[in-house]
């Protein structure tokens, strides 16, 4: 699905590098004999190698811990007091094996171990969807108070759900509520059914294969969230190899970075209640839309944890305001057509 190569030039290189070293390197490698020894070791290779991070993890420690304890079937928050602890030959074997992976190949860790953690959840994730790392997890477990009544939230919408962490984390915190979740990728749906199943919600969360609100059934929603593609065409060009493993449909969005924004604005006020609202993250792409959008009051959320580029809005403002978003959308079109 993404339009990217799987390996480009720059990872064919530290694939045959790593090949030719792998040999001579493992004899050095003997003094390495505790998970602390293979953590700083990686988180060294990691920085030498000049591999980027963002995928659930911000530094080269943060990811070369989790791949250590990953590989030797230990959990993330496995105590420091045991770090120590020296490894067999099996378990060097393996744990060199895979951090050289994260070298050689440049996937993101959650690729290679088919995991990722969100909300305090964890959730199946591969090359079909986006490695989860939105702010809005600090919503979801604020129960998106105070900006909603989460007394008042029955009926949820995760708009472009993609593995379906939001839909999913939103249904652990809103137990009563009905949860839905659409993504117009149905490589995408076939792996938030999958984490549906691992976290046995089949039967309480519906998913829609829809572009946007296109082929999701009337109705209304007290609650919308949605994290939609919004990397601009400038951004796009200066991806990382990491980002470039992810599907170029779940992150490319228009020379603003706004082209869906612009349809979901259209739209959402139809399927919001009376006192229904919406969050909706942008990233890079906030100042363009604070820009496009002044007439609409939007919330700019500030996060305790980091993150930016998420904001609140409304369903009375975007049906008060629907005459300007279509004009805004149309001058757009217009512009990109000249």
């Amino acid at each position: 699905m993404s339009r990217y190569p799987k390996y480009g030039v720059e990872s064919a290189h530290y694939i045959l590098t790593g090949l030719k070293l792998n040999v001579a390197n493992r004899e050095s490698l003997k003094g390495l004999l505790t998970i602390r020894d293979f953590i700083r070791w990686a988180s060294s290779e990691f920085c030498r190698h000049e591999l980027s991070f963002g995928h659930g993890f911000a530094t080269a420690l943060d990811e070369a811990r989790y791949l250590t304890l990953h590989t030797l079937s230990l959990p993330p928050d496995w105590p420091d007091s045991y770090l120590d602890s020296v490894l067999t030959t099996l378990e060097r074997e393996a744990v060199i094996d895979r951090l050289r992976e994260r070298v050689t190949t440049r996937q993101p860790a959650a690729y290679l171990t088919r995991e990722s953690w969100f909300c305090g959840l964890k959730f199946y994730v591969d090359e079909r969807v986006l490695v989860p790392r939105s702010p809005i997890a600090e919503l979801i477990s604020a129960h998106f108070e105070p900006w909603v009544d989460s007394g008042r939230v029955h009926k949820i919408l995760d708009l472009c759900t993609g593995s379906g962490c939001i839909a999913i984390a939103s249904q652990y915190m809103f137990e009563d509520a009905a949860v839905f979740a659409s993504d117009i990728s149905p490589e995408a749906l076939e792996v938030a059914r999958i984490n549906c199943r691992e976290h046995d919600l089949e039967r309480y969360l519906t998913l829609y294969e829809s572009d946007l609100f296109d082929d999701i059934p009337a109705q209304k929603f007290d609650l919308i969230v949605c994290n939609p593609p919004y990397v601009d065409a400038d951004d796009m060009g200066k991806l990382t190899e990491e980002f470039r493993f992810e599907p170029g449909i779940g992150l490319a969005a228009g020379e603003d970075g706004l082209s869906l924004v612009d349809r979901i604005l259209q739209s959402a006020g139809d399927f919001l209640s009376g006192q229904g609202v919406m969050f909706i993250e942008v990233g890079n792409s906030q100042a363009a839309m604070m820009e496009k959008y002044e007439f609409l009051p939007m919330t700019w959320i500030d996060f305790e944890l980091g993150g930016s580029g998420v904001c609140c809005i409304r369903g009375q403002d975007l049906r008060q305001q629907q005459a300007k978003i279509e004009q805004s959308s149309d001058r757009q079109r217009a512009a990109s057509h000249v």
